[in-house]
């Protein structure tokens, strides 16, 4: 029997399921910031590197832009972040956090971090190498 005919055999349900399911346990998580697993995803990649374009932010969350350009407004409109118009070229804009953008940084990442270990601690070490590595595998071979 193929793949295909299982779908719960399918390695494409078992990630998005999975994935539905840590992405659930990271909104739980970090709910009392206001902020949602795409939101932080955004602000982690800010956090990492400030002042990037939008296009950027889309290629780094792996979102499309449009999605990122939603995310974005409601961020822009808590008042976590500000759009810059580019110097060279008016159509485009970076994106900066405020101080209170970068502020949220101290109060998430823990709870972040706490998300991440327990959804990680389901698993030993050795399995949660190798899972981390066969999936990277999987991620760079698909064309």
């Amino acid at each position: 029997m193929s793949l295909l005919q299982e779908l719960d055999d399918a390695l494409g349900f078992l990630i998005g399921r999975t994935n539905l399911k840590t992405k659930c346990e990271l909104d739980r998580a970090i709910k009392p910031f206001g902020v949602t697993a795409v939101q932080w995803m955004v602000l982690k990649r800010l956090w990492e590197k400030d002042g990037q374009l939008l296009k950027d932010l889309a290629e780094a969350t792996y979102k499309d832009q449009a999605n990122i350009t939603r995310v974005v407004d409601k961020l822009e409109k808590r008042g976590l972040l500000t759009r810059v118009k580019g110097q060279n070229d008016r159509r485009t804009y970076s994106i900066h956090l405020t101080k209170e953008g970068r502020d949220l940084e101290n109060e998430v990442m823990p709870r972040v971090k706490k998300a991440c270990e327990t959804t990680e601690g389901l698993l030993n070490s050795e399995d949660l190498r190798q899972l981390k590595e066969l999936l990277n595998k999987v991620f760079y071979k698909i064309p």
